[in-house]
């Protein structure tokens, strides 16, 4: 199923700063970014819980907001891109 990550991490402290970098990186493992702050992610159920519970434990839910849409096993129609970055295939090979 295809997953939309996005999140907002309060960066006006170091902490916040490391947060930013450590939930970057966590989602860097599990999709492709397609904008600063917003991952696409091919996700299996236990995939999905175990990113998901990996974010929420980075997070200062205080200061930060993480956000999950589940677009399904159908998401090719839900999507539709404009401007210069240009689409790729979520199903594809990620290379490394």
């Amino acid at each position: 199923m295809l997953v939309l990550i996005t999140y907002d991490v309060n960066t006006e402290t170091a902490a916040g700063r490391r947060r930013l970098r450590q939930v970057a990186k966590q989602c860097v493992n599990y999709g492709q970014r397609v904008q600063c702050s917003v991952f696409e992610c091919n996700l299996d159920a236990a995939q999905y819980r175990k990113v998901q519970n990996t974010l929420v434990k980075l997070i200062d839910p205080e200061k930060d907001s993480l956000r999950f849409y589940n677009l399904g096993d159908h998401y090719q129609s839900r999507i539709e891109h404009f401007g210069a970055k240009p689409g790729y295939d979520a199903e594809g090979t990620l290379m490394v």
